[in-house]
This record gives C-alpha cells, sequence and structure tokens, in this order.
C-alpha cells in the first residue's frame, strides 16, 4: 500500500521544552493509524505541526511525496489534510447541516457577483446539499440534520465534525482523541463509523488516542511516542508488546 504521510527527522521545541525530538515514521493509504503514548509524549504537538498550527524547526512533512513542510492550515485543508479537536469546534447556533454545508468548497454563491444570479449556483448548492445529507447519512446523523449543533450529545458533536472534514473532500483526516469523554456504546460506534469511511471513501486517519482498550480493536498501525520520540510502530500487537513501550506507556 502506498505512503500517503511522512514526517521525517521533525523537531519542535517550546523554550528549553523539547517536544518532538526527531520523529519518524509513515502512514499508508486508506490506513487507520493512531498515535499512542503518555501525557507529554508530543502527540498532539505533531498533529498541530502536520495541520500547519505549528511551523517544526527542522525536519519535514510529506504528502503523496511532496514536501507540506510548514505550510499553512489553509493550503494544506485545500489539498485535502483537515482535523478535528478534542473538544468540537463546531457553529453551535447552525443547523447540523448548516455546519456541514459550511465546508463545502468553491460555492459560487459566496461570491458577490454570483449572488444576486441565483441561477449561477443554485444547481451547485443542491447538488452540495444532497453530498451533505449522504456524508450525514454516512455518520448516524441524518435524522438530525435540522437540530441546532449545541444540542447534540458530546459523541455527535464528534462526528459532526468528522462529517464536516469529509464535506471538505479530505484525504486525510487527523483526529485529536475522537472518544474522549464519549460512552463506550457511543465510541465503539464512532470508530465502526471510521472503518466505513475508510473502506467506502478511501480516508486516511492519523488519530490520537488514550482509550485504547476501545481503540486498539478497530486500527491498522500504530505509532507510540514517548518524551517526543517515536519509540515503536507497526501492527497494534507488535506495538503493544514492546518493552519501550510497555515502560513509557503502561508504567510496568
Amino acid at each position: 500500500m502506498a505512503e500517503i504521510l511522512r514526517m521525517n527527522e521533525v523537531r519542535k521545541s517550546f523554550g528549553s521544552l523539547q517536544a518532538l525530538d526527531g520523529v519518524t515514521f509513515g502512514v499508508n493509504e486508506k490506513e487507520v493509524h493512531i498515535l499512542i503514548g503518555p501525557n507529554g509524549s508530543g502527540k498532539t504537538t505533531l498533529i498541530n505541526v502536520i495541520s500547519g498550527f505549528y511551523k517544526p524547526d527542522s525536519g519535514t512533512v510529506t504528502m503523496a511525496s511532496k514536501d507540506i513542510t510548514a505550510l499553512p492550515a489553509h493550503k494544506l485543508y485545500a489539498m485535502g489534510i483537515t482535523r478535528t479537536f478534542q473538544i468540537p469546534s463546531l457553529f453551535p447556533k447552525l443547523t447540523v447541516m448548516e455546519n456541514v454545508l459550511v465546508a463545502a468548497k468553491g460555492n459560487p454563491g459566496e461570491t458577490f457577483t454570483h449572488s444576486i444570479l441565483k441561477s449561477s449556483w443554485i444547481k451547485q448548492e443542491t447538488e452540495e446539499t444532497e453530498r451533505a445529507y449522504a456524508v450525514l447519512q454516512l455518520l448516524g446523523l441524518d435524522t438530525m440534520w435540522d437540530r441546532q449543533a449545541n444540542t447534540l450529545s458530546g459523541g455527535q458533536m464528534k462526528l459532526l465534525e468528522l462529517a464536516r472534514a469529509l464535506m471538505s473532500e479530505a484525504k486525510v483526516v487527523l483526529l485529536d482523541e475522537p472518544i474522549s469523554g464519549v460512552n463506550p456504546t457511543l465510541a465503539h460506534e464512532i470508530f465502526g463509523r471510521i472503518l466505513k469511511l475508510r473502506d467506502e471513501l478511501g480516508v486516511t486517519f492519523l488519530i490520537v488516542e488514550h482509550r485504547l482498550e476501545i481503540a486498539l480493536s478497530y486500527v491498522d498501525a500504530v505509532t507510540a511516542m514517548a518524551l517526543g520520540k517515536v519509540v515503536a510502530a507497526g501492527k497494534p500487537e507488535l506495538v503493544m508488546a514492546d518493552p519501550k513501550v510497555i515502560e513509557a506507556y503502561l508504567g510496568a
């Protein structure tokens, strides 16, 4: 399987704190890849570097062999890299459908010159609405399309953020703790939906998650970090049996 994302010797420090110390690993296309490690190991810092929120001090990030190091977030978004946050960042007063539609790219009705000419954008807007509804169906949110986002449960909000990412036609989705604070039943449903999106849409996922008792049964590959370094990477069963992971992550 072809590699879609690669980090090579990525370093990032904040004053005397070395948050990332030569991080190197790859993520394959159509893979659900999880980043694990204790608090402070550098996982979220790495997601911030990949997604353009932080500029690395050194090293490179490539997508499909193209150097994307330090590109701003909006350019990465246009290329097909998007992310969600541990605390969902939604438009609370907009409906579920409206939250998804804001992620659609290139809507001509948003430009001043076209906005007064309904015939120039109504067809595309109808198509985008149909696509948004299909995305909501994939995530089990279609019956909630007209509800305000702030009326959803925490887990449903996380699914809505994922729906918005898919509406942007993302190739790579970075998820920061998608099941944090979510009850076990919905947590399993979220990961089940992630697998469905991988299989049906070919989306690649790089996920930071601490709830390994749930997540590990759904992922294709694991990268373990500690103190800003990669200590192991590979198949879940091999990584979790690695003595360095047991020492750093499980504290045994």
